[in-house]
């Protein structure tokens, strides 16, 4: 009973956090407007300040008045279109051919915006050199092409720029079919001195975007430094930088669909850091420096991947470009072996039938087989404790002025009945780690994005857009968001009521008030979230209910005590 009370407390104590996060928490958005008002009342302050710079370099243009401002070259294969700016080489537009906004509309998704408006968000990469003792490229120079001007997975582009002192550099860029770029850059140094130059990328973006803002899920600054994984959200590096030396990994800012990232040339060490100066930056500089001599010619390269986060291509890249763990863009979670091989299960139903959410019931069906012993342990506990309540209330009411003899009775009746209370938890313990890794899965994965099921469900990975509070769309009333509680989560909670009154009653009459009001209280909850995991969490609860009403009915006990 202890456990069980403990699990209850704990399952109310996360719906109640879950709850806050989703009606009560300030909004994100809000948040970071207001700090970014704060940040221009600061500049009216703090005009001198050196960190101003960046800050003026933000126009309040619209994206394509910035994308016309300087000249370009782009770059298209079957899955991006974007270009590339001369005026600093910077890869600054990137739009997704495959992927629209809304499952209704049909413009696509952009990810990459110039560097000079409010939400630019860009890759930008170059040469370091100490003390500045020459001109090198920065995100003003005018770069020129020569040669090919479009870049495509058969035709690479080369972009050049010279210095007064007759030192060239040279930038040549390669495209595949999907999302990733290789760049060579070349120092020809036609001068009569010998200089150390450091590579450096950086991902760059303006401001913090909306994010998820849900536990389960990382949105900000990511990197993989000799195996070692590290994670960063927007609010962790404004209050404070980052910085590893490392001798090999990546950088990159991921969203939950989407990832750019950075990879080092390989066996070269590196430090990476992760900061925020009015800007968010995901970097790498080299630590040796490359030593061009006189009328001598030098070059690095390093990979940028600009990709959705389809599991297929990341672990393509990962196989093909030996990038060790560049898989964990994607937010696995602690639970990788577990989540992940449920992801092929799932998306090998879907391939089979075609329907996402058909292969979300077929996977939950494997669940339940998977752990139909360990169910079968827990219902034939619940069933006998269920029928042993009758003599159970007897003997409280027979000793209720003797707590120790009634401690007594009880146990000598679990003994006779070869019941233990605490059977049916471990079992259902065990489930746990699998319930979140299905639920975690459906929730990080793109591949569920703006796929249908049946009705009106266009898209698992959206909310179910019918409300009981207008009949379900009967009613010429639109609700507001708090009030959009949809048939699947109704469906759902209705489901786990009745699953509720299969189980035997908690013997405390508060807490079994607590969990009349929980299936209430779990889809107001659930309500929100995809529809994809309200349809997992129904379906599971209906196997669940028809296994256990047959376990039910093969239980007895004896009545004579």
């Amino acid at each position: 009973m202890d456990l069980k009370n403990t699990l209850a407390a704990v399952s109310l104590s996360a719906a109640i956090i879950v709850l806050w996060g989703l009606f009560f928490a300030p909004d994100p958005q809000q948040v970071r407007e207001e700090r970014l008002e704060k940040e221009k009342n600061e500049l009216v302050i703090n005009e001198d300040a050196p960190k101003l710079i960046e800050n003026e370099e933000i126009k309040v243009i619209t994206r394509e008045n910035a994308i016309n401002e300087s000249s370009r070259v782009i770059f298209e294969n079957e899955n991006i279109i974007g270009s590339i700016s001369l005026s600093g080489a910077v890869i600054d537009d990137l739009t997704f051919k495959k992927y629209e906004t809304s499952v209704d509309s049909e413009e696509k998704v952009v990810l990459l915006n110039p560097k000079d408006i409010e939400i630019g968000y860009y890759i930008d990469s170059g040469w370091a050199i100490n003390n500045n003792e020459i001109e090198t490229p920065n995100n003003k120079t005018v770069w020129t092409i020569e040669g090919n001007d479009k870049l495509t997975p058969n035709s690479p582009i080369k972009l050049t720029w010279t210095n007064n002192n007759n030192i060239t550099f040279e930038k040549i860029i390669n495209l595949d079919n999907k999302f990733l770029f290789n760049i060579e850059q070349k120092i020809i140094n036609n001068s009569e001195k010998t200089y150390n130059f450091y590579p450096y990328g950086q991902v760059i973006r303006n401001t913090a975007p909306e994010v998820t803002n849900f536990y389960i899920l990382h949105e900000g600054l990511l990197g993989v430094f000799d195996g070692e994984l590290v994670e960063k959200d927007y609010d962790d590096i404004e209050d404070k930088s980052y910085s590893k030396n490392a001798e090999e990994g990546y950088v990159s800012i991921v969203d939950k669909y989407w990832v750019a990232s950075i990879i080092p040339e390989k066996n070269k060490s590196f430090r990476a850091d992760f900061d925020y100066k009015n800007k968010f930056k995901a970097s790498f500089i080299e630590n040796k420096p490359t030593v061009v001599g006189a009328n001598e010619t030098k070059s690095n390269n390093f990979r940028v991947i600009v990709a959705a986060k389809e599991v297929d291509i990341i672990d393509g890249y990962v196989e093909s470009q030996n990038i060790s763990k560049f898989d964990l863009v994607i937010d696995w979670g602690w639970f990788y072996w577990i989540v992940k091989p449920l992801f092929f299960g799932i998306d090998y139903f879907f391939k089979l039938t075609g329907n996402f959410g058909i292969a979300i019931i077929l996977i939950t069906i494997c669940i339940r087989i998977a752990f139909f012993p360990l169910a079968n342990m827990s219902f034939k506990s619940m069933a006998r404790m269920k029928l042993l309540q009758p003599e159970m209330a007897r003997l409280k009411e027979l000793h209720k002025e003797d707590k120790v003899k009634l401690r007594q009775e009880m146990m000598a009746l679990y003994r006779r009945e070869k019941v233990n209370p605490l059977s049916g938890c471990f079992p259902i313990l065990l489930q746990i780690p699998f319930f979140f890794a299905i639920y975690k899965m459906l929730f990080v994965t793109i591949e569920m994005r703006h796929q249908p099921f049946f009705g009106w469900i266009q898209d698992l990975s959206e909310r179910d857009p019918t409300s009981i509070f207008n009949a379900f769309g009967f009613i010429p009333f639109d609700p507001p968001n708090f009030l959009i509680i949809g048939a699947w989560p109704c469906l759902m909670g209705l489901t786990m009521w009745f699953q509720q009154k299969l189980n035997p009653a908690p013997p405390d009459p508060i807490q079994a008030k607590i969990f009349m009001f929980f299936p209430l209280f779990l889809t107001v909850i659930l309500a929100p979230f995809p529809s994809g995991l309200v349809i997992y969490w129904t379906f599971n609860n209906i196997f669940t209910m028809m296994q256990q009403v047959v376990i039910m009915r093969k239980t007895t006990v004896k009545t004579q005590v």
